[in-house]
């Protein structure tokens, strides 16, 4: 009886510690196989700011996500053409992109309201907007939209021709559709232009300008070609980081968690933009672009227009939506 009293626990001890190991074994594999790697594309050019700021921290984010979530980016437009990344996106072509809304707008109209957000996305996050931005991407566009990098710097309009007042009647200006209905409130004739491709339309005389924010001037050598910048500037550069919502879904619960996290740390630096916006408007000084400014009357009838015109675009396109947007965007 004695035998049979420690045997049988012995047993019991050997059998556990077996089940133990197995587990462990299992769970080692488990955690192995729940890592899942996302391919990123980026619409703008591979060498302009708004792709290589957002590169450090996919390094970072792989090396805090070994395990768990990797990135691995693909590449810019030789990848895939600007004006298609939103939709490889909508249809999981791709996982992830970097892109700005106004490349996508043809999916959804709601996407060109993002220009006209006047608050920070860290106060989005804690008053709901981020949410309900989130509820629009996530049905029209299969999207998410995962976190904001680019903000805190407003568009400009470049001439090589000296103005005194906002009339831009017979001059052509390379737009896209963020903000073409309100360059032909000030009499332009728009063409849209691929980024990249801005330097051999003016080269060629297919425009005389061109809209674009303070930074990446010099990554795509604009300088060369650029007389002036109309002071001030209007709507809010929107450049952010989308998921495909269906990859989203399939993400354990571990996994967005740490996604979400890291977009925290993304957003974290947006600071950056009004430095870096500072830095570059004196480069383009001392790189010979003057500044066209209008007094003060004219100067705020010139943003007025084009905050008018944009949200006027808006609730036109989307009836539903853009009435709600407005006050929730305004400061």
């Amino acid at each position: 009886m004695k035998t049979k009293r420690w045997r049988f626990p012995l047993v019991v001890n050997v059998i556990a510690a077996t089940a133990f190991q197995v587990g462990a074994i299992l769970s080692g594999a488990g955690v192995q196989a729940q890592e899942i790697t996302l391919r990123l594309v980026s619409a703008f050019p591979e060498n302009l700011i708004y792709t290589t700021h957002v590169l450090p921290w996919v390094k970072q984010f792989n090396a805090a996500g070994k395990g768990l979530v990797q990135i691995n980016y693909i590449g810019g437009p030789k990848a895939i053409p600007t004006f298609e990344v939103g939709n490889a996106v909508k249809t999981g072509v791709i996982d992830m992109a970097i892109s700005a809304s106004t490349y996508y707008t043809s999916l959804m109209p709601e996407a060109d309201s993002l220009k006209l957000l006047e608050i920070p996305v860290a106060e989005q996050r804690k008053n709901g907007t981020f949410d309900y931005i989130n509820r629009i991407w996530n049905e029209k566009a299969n999207m998410v939209y995962y976190a904001r990098y680019l903000e805190h710097a407003p568009f400009y309009i470049y001439v090589n021709k000296k103005l005194d007042k906002p009339d831009l009647t017979g001059i052509k200006l390379r737009s896209v559709p963020l903000y073409a209905d309100f360059f032909k409130a000030l009499g332009a004739t728009v063409v849209n232009v691929a980024p990249g491709e801005i330097y051999t339309a003016l080269e060629r005389g297919v425009i005389d300008g061109y809209g674009w924010p303070m930074g990446g001037i010099f990554d795509l050598n604009l300088q060369e070609r650029t007389k002036f910048r109309i002071d001030p500037g209007f709507y809010n550069i929107e450049g952010a980081v989308l998921v495909n919502l269906d990859v989203w879904k399939k993400l354990t619960p571990g996994q967005r968690d740490f996604m979400q996290k890291q977009a925290l740390v993304l957003e974290a630096q947006n600071d950056f933009w009004r430095r870096y916006s500072d830095e570059e408007a004196a480069r383009q000084a001392k790189a010979g672009i003057q500044v066209i400014r209008f007094d003060a009357a004219t100067a705020k009838k010139y943003r007025d227009t084009a905050d008018e015109v944009g949200w006027a675009g808006i609730i036109k396109a989307s009836p539903v939506h853009g009435p709600k947007l407005r006050p929730m965007f305004s400061k």
